[in-house]
């Protein structure tokens, strides 16, 4: 089972657009506010980089195989991180 985990920050318009995408499209998710979630956030961003949204997909039965993405690096438009999702679920 995969598990997505989005990095967002409070008053960021991409992530609420890229939130509500989800929503849409019935994928459920974990919101990871990056003020409120500081750790987890340090961490996806010393392997990535410091833009949101982005996000994790975990693969709960073999943690080896989980993803990190982030903006810029992995995708540059909203539409393009929902289809790498889609792709990884």
């Amino acid at each position: 089972m995969k598990q997505i985990v989005v990095f967002t920050m409070q008053g960021c318009g991409h992530c609420q657009h890229f939130k509500g995408m989800l929503n849409e499209n019935k994928i459920e998710f974990h919101d990871r506010d990056i003020n409120q979630y500081p750790d987890e956030y340090e961490m996806f961003k010393s392997a990535k980089n410091d833009l949101v949204p982005a996000f994790m997909v975990i693969d709960e039965d073999n943690t080896d195989n989980s993803e990190l993405f982030a903006a810029d690096l992995d995708f540059k438009t909203l539409e393009e991180a929902l289809n790498l999702i889609k792709e990884r679920i």
